[in-house]
């Protein structure tokens, strides 16, 4: 019994262990995952959905307007005191030159009134409903941007992530070979066959290796930690990128995107800048109808009852009813010039817009012709230094079978050695390169247009 219980008690550590990686699983991603999960919940894609829904609230609150509105109002008054009138008394058949004080209407008083009131003519009514219409697609190609911001940070982040896991693999194994060679000259010149200084030498060699292996692992939980940030991960949770560099930086080779053309109209930014040179517009249109007249109706309907006492819901309570119907009609005739002038600002401002939209389109075609130039580099960066990495690793291995031979100094292999070091980071950098600037230039060839589905 005491067996079964000593047993027990051991395995209970492990149960509680095992439901914890249970309920905290890590989850793994693929690149494309990774974007698609920062799509629908990092934080700046959720504030560009809400950013859409606040302008259709606001599109609507501005149409409400123009339709019916109602209200109704209830009054009680309990007349405390009642105010006095004075009257000349020859009303009440008293002497000329006389006055009589007098009160009217009764202690308590309770009064219902509905109102409804109906636009008929307004025209900056009329143009805020355009400016609303503008305005929700504003938000709306904000919210296209943001994704596309969204999937950029997300490559480049998920990218970095797996250049800091290869430079700790690469590190690991520099590390591997720079100590093999550390010890093995450490026993030689103890036997008296070489000088102290290459021992020193590697050993210098050793340190720097150590070190760029420690702060790649640092790099490496920094760079996961941004990679969650911008996929709207918590940072506390563990996740795992399982693309390898190499591959993804293979999968993104695309010729024939550098052969691919969109009309600049349809790209993003002229887009935007289009939508605020329209809403410019508008706010023209604004300022000129602000000197039409508007005409409203108005309906009011009203009951009334009094009494000495608080009787108004006895059946015997008589109410006195009271409605009205009219006409609103409100013509601006003279402003000194304070019209004219805010149009005349709005005008200007128009034109303004309409520079930054022609800036916008050069500014574009530009970009994508940039862009295009980063990409066809960033893939011939690749093969070179591919090629420059099998170089020096093959001079890195003869000049360590010159050093065991004797025929090379511990100085060369160092130099041999660095070199290696810098094309294995220029290589990496190469292949994170081919897939960020691939990415940009989607992103400046994409046409997507806003759905309820983004």
């Amino acid at each position: 019994m005491k067996k079964i219980i000593l047993t027990l008690f051991l395995a209970f550590p492990v149960l509680i262990y095992a439901q914890d990686v249970d309920t905290n699983p890590v989850q793994t991603y693929t690149l494309e995952e990774a974007v698609a999960y920062g799509l629908e919940n990092s934080y700046n894609s959720e504030i560009a959905s809400k950013d859409v829904a606040i302008a259709l609230k606001q599109k609507w609150e501005i149409i409400a307007q123009g339709l019916p509105q109602i209200s109704g109002n209830a009054e009680y008054r309990n007349n405390i005191k009642l105010p006095v009138t004075i009257l000349p008394g020859e009303i009440a058949g008293g002497d000329p030159g006389t006055f009589v004080p007098v009160t009217f209407g009764t202690k308590q008083n309770l009064t219902a009134t509905a109102i409804w009131n109906q636009l008929i003519f307004d025209g900056s009514y009329i143009v805020g409903v355009q400016s609303a219409k503008t305005l929700l697609k504003i938000s709306e190609n904000a919210k296209v941007k943001t994704d596309l911001e969204v999937k950029q940070t997300i490559t480049d982040a998920y990218g970095n992530v797996l250049l800091a896991r290869e430079s700790v693999e690469i590190s690991k194994r520099n590390l591997t070979s720079i100590q093999k060679n550390y010890n093995d000259t450490k026993v030689t010149y103890e036997n008296g066959l070489i000088e102290e200084e290459s021992v020193e030498q590697l050993e210098i060699t050793l340190l720097g290796v150590e070190t760029s292996l420690n702060n790649a692992q640092r790099l490496e939980v920094i760079a996961y930690d941004i990679l969650k940030l911008s996929m709207g991960i918590p940072v506390e949770n563990s996740i795992v990128a399982v693309d390898n560099l190499e591959q993804l930086s293979t999968d993104n080779f695309d010729l024939q995107l550098l052969n691919k053309e969109i009309p600049v109209e349809e790209n993003i930014d002229y887009r935007l800048a289009e939508d605020q040179s329209n809403q410019a517009e508008i706010l023209v249109k604004l300022e000129k109808s602000k000197a039409l007249p508007t005409l409203s109706a108005f309906l009011n309907y009203g009951t009334q009852g009094n009494s000495e006492s608080f009787s108004f819901f006895n059946n015997n309570q008589i109410y006195y009813d009271q409605s009205v119907l009219g006409l609103s009609l409100n013509v601006p005739i003279f402003s000194s010039g304070s019209r004219s002038a805010k149009t005349a600002q709005k005008q200007i401002q128009f034109e303004q817009s309409l520079l930054q939209l022609e800036f916008t389109k050069n500014q574009v075609e530009l970009e994508i012709q940039s862009a295009k130039n980063d990409y066809e580099f960033s893939l011939e960066n690749y093969a070179n230094k591919g090629k420059s990495l099998d170089l020096a690793e093959r001079i890195e291995n003869k000049n360590q079978v010159k050093f065991l031979e004797g025929l090379s100094s511990s100085f060369e292999l160092n130099d041999a050695q660095q070199q290696l070091y810098r094309a294995q980071q220029e290589y990496l950098q190469a292949m994170l390169e081919v897939i960020t600037t691939k990415t940009e230039l989607e992103n400046l060839l994409d046409t997507t247009k806003y759905s309820k589905e983004n």
